[in-house]
């Protein structure tokens, strides 16, 4: 299990203990959302790790991009900084927003 796996974990765990101690609604609501998009970033990062480990020209991008080399934490970072320059129409969009995003074709552009 990876630190980006770890964290959300550890987010979820926080948002169950609130859940059951029956803690403050906000805080609940706002921790599920933070575990919500950084899901849907990170499972975003796994696809484009895979696909770039086939694909050399996605690898040549990340580096000209100034991302270093081709490893999870330099994908992360592409896909979270890209994410986070979506558009903003909602959690709900956003969140459906990243899960629907062609980084690859985002990368490659």
């Amino acid at each position: 299990m990876d630190d980006y796996a770890k964290e959300i974990g550890e987010i979820q765990r926080e948002v169950d203990l609130l859940v059951e101690e029956e803690g403050d609604a906000q805080t609940i609501a706002e921790l599920e959302m933070q575990v919500q998009v950084l899901t849907a970033i990170y499972e975003q990062a796994q696809e484009l790790l895979e696909q770039g480990a086939q694909d050399a020209e996605l690898r040549r991008r990340l580096a000209l991009r100034g991302y270093g080399e081709w490893n999870l934490a330099n994908v992360y970072a592409f896909v979270y900084e890209t994410a986070i320059d979506l558009p903003d129409e909602g959690h709900k969009k956003f969140v459906t927003l990243i899960g629907h995003t062609d980084f690859a074709g985002l990368l490659a552009s």
